[in-house]
């Protein structure tokens, strides 16, 4: 095995630890908005991955896709508010704000420990290539 596949390991990592990130951002500023109906209100988007190995050359992480959250949003009774529908009910997005915080906090540090894992990596092959010096 190639010492150098650590980078493309770590990187599909950080790739994958980016792509949470950014849907968690999303879900966070969308997490205030509110809709007309249940249908139109924004649901929560997750990431899901997926590990490939296929042989001790070839492995890491791919985001394998992105889905909705199933968890039901939240009706509020709000009669004066424009999008409110017929019954005077508007619907507000379904993101715990909560999960999503601790969801960034996981992801950036997931990020951090790889960014850790390519620095040692480089480090140590530096000081391989300088066995030999005096």
């Amino acid at each position: 095995m190639s010492l150098f596949k650590i980078f493309d390991i770590s990187g599909s990592a950080m790739s994958a630890q980016t792509t949470r990130l950014n849907t968690t951002a999303s879900n966070l500023a969308n997490a205030d908005t509110v809709a007309g109906s249940a249908a139109e209100a924004y649901k929560a988007r997750h990431p899901v991955f997926r590990t490939h190995f296929q042989d001790a050359l070839s492995a890491g992480v791919n985001t394998a896709g992105i889905v909705e959250s199933r968890a039901p949003v939240q009706m509020r009774y709000d009669p004066g508010h424009p999008l409110a529908d017929a019954q005077g009910y508007v619907y507000g997005s379904n993101v715990d704000v909560v999960e999503e915080t601790v969801n960034m906090m996981s992801a950036s540090r997931s990020y951090q420990t790889n960014v850790q894992v390519l620095n040692t990596s480089k480090e140590l092959m530096l000081r391989t290539l300088n066995l030999g010096k005096s």
